[in-house]
């Protein structure tokens, strides 16, 4: 009788990545990136815009209220022209707030204002109104958003360009004004999941 069996099929080489489901097709998962990110420090910031006028046309209108969020994705771009650039999480209230709201502000806050940093980022929070309460903050001039009293820093801002980046939106802005109304104090940091000081 003929011999009929068949040459058993070529079997693939093993894939040097995990399955999709163990991790992204490049092969790093969700916990390795976050791992490897936590070790690069980062200052904190506190970016705050004032939500537009309901009826921007009538002078008498109500103020919009102001919104802030805590930022450790913050750099500068470029000296000239002065740009610097936030990210902002896709669908967050501030994202879809500069969305339509140019102007906007950072305070560069000092290891004195860990507080605050964590105040504003706490999530599902109705409101901010609250959040502002008991913060000394003054409203910048070219932005109308609050700076916050004792920041290292402050900065005002007008939108450039908007980038989408994976679930991120990166805010390009044109630097308005450049403070620095306080010329002691050390940065608040973030490393390894955590707000930090410095030494």
């Amino acid at each position: 009788m003929p011999n009929t069996r068949t040459a058993a099929s070529p079997v693939p080489p093993a894939s040097p990545f995990p399955s999709p489901g163990a991790g992204h097709a490049e092969g790093v998962s969700n916990d390795e990136f976050r791992a490897a990110m936590s070790r690069l420090a980062s200052g904190v910031v506190l970016v705050t815009a004032q939500e537009p006028p309901l009826d921007p046309d009538d002078p008498g209108a109500p103020r919009g209220e102001d919104v802030g969020m805590t930022a450790t994705a913050f750099v500068s771009v470029s000296l000239d022209p002065p740009l610097v650039l936030v990210s902002l999480r896709e669908g967050s209230r501030m994202d879809d707030l500069l969305a339509e709201q140019p102007l906007w502000a950072v305070s560069v806050l000092s290891e004195s204002q860990r507080h605050i940093a964590g105040r504003f980022a706490m999530k599902g929070r109705i409101s901010d109104r609250l959040l502002f309460e008991d913060i000394a903050y003054v409203r910048g001039e070219a932005s109308g958003a609050p700076l916050v009293g004792g920041a290292l820093a402050t900065l005002e801002c007008r939108t450039e360009q908007r980038v989408p980046a994976g679930d991120h939106t990166l805010v390009i802005g044109r630097v308005l004004t450049a403070r620095v109304p306080s010329a002691d104090g050390r940065p608040l940091t973030y490393f390894r999941g955590r707000y930090r000081q410095l030494g």
